[in-house]
């Protein structure tokens, strides 16, 4: 088995504004000095000396985490756009309280969040299978190569519940946006590609 923990990156300042950040790159999707605590906090609670690689989504946020996180263990990042977050099109870095006021018919009131047909107001955007689809993809590929490895992959809230409903065979909003560095374990089989969540959205002071 090759097992994946997926560690959703530490609060940004576009978080803490309500934006959708999506793909993104700009100083407001960095990370806070909050977030930075929680990488922090996580990597005191989360040691990855023991661990083979790590995969980083090439925005700044998500290194800003990994950098924290790999401090002590001093793996090499090793980038992969497939673990980038969602683009959200022309919504990307909208206030998502105006956008669920203009647009309604496109969120769930719910969880305040876009439904899987979103993209028919938003120009431009990704689809949810899309992005499972390239998840999907990084996920055989890595556990092919790498088998019987321990991996750590830090992305971005809605790859990290990508990977979840890839394990669970879910869709649409099934499964919620995790936390800010939080921990998802799935472990694969190399050879036949089954997956299985071991947990979801678990927080640094937990057991890993």
């Amino acid at each position: 088995m090759t097992t994946f923990y997926i560690v959703r990156h530490g609060q940004t300042a576009a978080n803490k504004a309500g934006l959708k950040q999506g793909t993104i790159n700009s100083p407001q999707t960095y990370l806070t000095s909050l977030g930075k605590e929680q990488a922090a906090n996580l990597a005191a609670h989360f040691d990855i000396s023991g661990f083979d690689r790590i995969y980083v989504s090439p925005l700044v946020r998500t290194q800003e985490t990994a950098k924290i996180l790999n401090e002590k263990a001093q793996l090499p990042l090793e980038l992969d756009e497939r673990l980038l977050e969602i683009s959200y099109g022309s919504w990307d870095g909208q206030v998502n309280a105006e956008l669920m006021a203009q647009y309604p018919q496109y969120f769930s009131s719910l969880v305040n969040d876009v439904v899987e047909d979103y993209v028919h107001g938003a120009r431009g955007a990704e689809s949810f299978k899309h992005v499972e689809r390239r998840v999907a993809d990084f996920t055989a590929e890595i556990s092919r190569e790498h088998p019987n490895e321990k991996i750590v992959v830090v992305t971005h809230g809605f790859t990290v519940r990508s990977f979840a409903i890839n394990a669970t065979n879910g869709s649409g909003l099934e499964i919620l946006e995790p936390d800010n560095c939080s921990v998802t374990k799935i472990m694969v089989d190399p050879l036949t590609q089954k997956q299985h969540l071991v947990y979801y959205n678990r927080i640094a002071d937990s057991v890993f």
